[in-house]
């Protein structure tokens, strides 16, 4: 079984169907989503509705908390916020419900997942050394944890001795080891690279693989400006940053 795990789509449609469209080459049979659906770019519905058909394992993030929920947008950057005021709107009611009925963490085959962490899953912590991973470990039960929220991916592993991390590239999963893993971002990566992350979990071999795959960027912040969103969110795509 080949699982394409991803996180982070922000609805950046040309980015998932990216994705979607070579996780199939790469023959997957199941896809997990690890969060963060909307926000940002200019294609919620129609990213959310693409999520919800599939009908696979999908998790709660902060922007699905937060365009899911009337939750005050006072303390949030200004960007952040007229994004997700924008995206509320675009959204019907039942789609909003869908969002605020996800759950927080999920366990799927001997695996689980998260948006952000799994000792505070509402607080959004974020994740970005082995430091901020060792309170994640005290709470992961399963052997490997896959999360997103930070937009970079990467690897964290506990032995016995020790939490380290490793290069994002590609792991064999070891008895005796946990661990905790980013699969970046499709719809906004923030490591440098513009291009689409994502990775495949090779159940039978028990392997991770990442993927860094190009989409229409042009066409995506075009859609961004159009829509009148800060012209900063189509520079940034285009980034990775």
């Amino acid at each position: 079984m080949r699982i394409a795990i991803f996180s982070d789509i922000h609805a950046n449609l040309e980015a998932l169907g990216a994705v979607l469209a070579d996780a199939k080459e790469q023959n997957c049979d199941n896809y997990i989503c690890l969060g963060d659906v909307v926000g940002y770019n200019a294609d919620p519905s129609a990213c959310l509705d693409i999520i919800r058909e599939m009908g696979c394992p999908v998790v709660k993030g902060n922007h699905d908390m937060d365009c899911g929920h009337d939750t005050s947008l006072e303390m949030m950057n200004p960007v952040a916020a007229e994004a997700l005021q924008w995206t509320r709107e675009q959204l019907t009611p039942d789609q909003r419900k869908w969002l605020a009925r996800l759950r927080m963490v999920r366990q799927v085959q001997d695996f689980s997942i998260v948006h952000s962490t799994l000792d505070q899953p509402t607080s959004w912590n974020y994740v970005t050394n082995k430091f901020d991973a060792i309170a994640n470990f005290t709470y992961q039960v399963s052997p490997v944890c896959f999360h997103g929220h930070t937009h970079v991916p990467r690897i964290f592993i506990r032995d016995q001795k020790q939490v380290k991390e490793a290069p994002a590239e590609s792991i064999q999963i070891e008895e005796g080891k946990k661990y905790f893993i980013n699969t970046g971002s499709v719809g906004q990566p923030r490591d440098g690279d513009w291009r689409a992350s994502y990775a495949i979990y090779e159940l039978t071999t028990h392997t991770i693989n990442f993927r860094r795959i190009e989409y229409d960027l042009e066409t995506a912040q075009q859609k961004i400006l159009d829509a009148g969103l800060p012209e900063s969110l189509a520079e940034r795509i285009g980034l990775g940053m």
